[in-house]
């Protein structure tokens, strides 16, 4: 299968993370849970994200651009790991091919969460990439296979929402972002290419943090971040609710 290539960021030791955000183009991942990549990071767990595709062409943004805003996001996140699959922009499937590519990244980075896009989404790229995510979690635990690595098979699968998304779901939880919240602005205000202003309507930053105040307040915090599953959630202690 052909290798993912990677942004200039530092290798995890033995390449074991907690948790692997897919995100379908560069920014989703900042724009859907950038704050709590960052509350993850801070708590000292290993977080990775792995771009699908390049996210070009847009109409401002080339590949060389991307990637310097995806550097200078991942730089504001902290993000420790960080790859590109290569797969086309526009035309994302959830083709036998990716998936192989996809369940050799698991394999190889072995994460106890999986976080991809809702699944139902106004961008096809979106719903694409999250069946993608579901058969490659599938296949990275197959046996007598020609995927490298060895067996992996993720605890869960999360989803957070993208800015595509108009419909107003019903989360399973919502991450209280409060203290990570000024990160997540600022790796989104790398992507300068993506959100120019656009009077007079909400330009995409301010419906980001109108989210975030909204979910926040359903949830008790100043900013937050929602997201669902189609698993049960299982508890072993109430500490962590808020």
């Amino acid at each position: 299968m052909p290798a993912a290539h990677a942004v200039a960021v530092s290798p995890l030791e033995n390449h074991m993370l907690d948790a692997l955000v897919i995100a379908p183009h560069p920014d989703d991942a900042e724009l859907g849970m950038g704050g709590t990549i960052a509350l993850m990071l801070a708590q000292g767990l290993r977080v990775g994200v792995l771009d699908l595709t390049n996210g070009e062409p847009t109409p401002l943004g080339s590949p060389a651009i991307r990637a310097r805003e995806t550097a200078a996001a991942t730089a504001v996140l902290g993000i420790p790991w960080r790859e590109n699959l290569g797969l086309p922009n526009r035309q994302l499937r959830a083709s036998l091919k990716a998936r192989g590519m996809l369940a050799g990244v698991i394999r190889r980075t072995r994460p106890r969460w999986l976080f991809s896009p809702h699944w139902v989404d106004a961008h096809p790229d979106h719903t694409a990439a999250t069946r993608l995510v579901d058969a490659a979690r599938f296949w990275a635990k197959l046996t007598k296979c020609d995927l490298p690595g060895e067996p992996w098979h993720p605890q869960r699968v999360y989803h957070y929402p993208c800015v595509h998304l108009k419909l107003l779901v019903k989360p399973a939880f919502v991450v209280d972002i409060s203290s990570t919240w000024e990160l997540k602005r600022r790796s989104v205000e790398c992507y300068a290419s993506q959100f120019p202003p656009s009077a007079p309507q909400l330009n995409v930053l301010q419906r980001v943090e109108a989210a975030a105040h909204w979910w926040g307040a359903m949830s008790g915090a100043m900013q937050g971040e929602a997201f669902t599953t189609r698993e049960p959630i299982g508890l072993r202690s109430f500490g962590g609710l808020f």
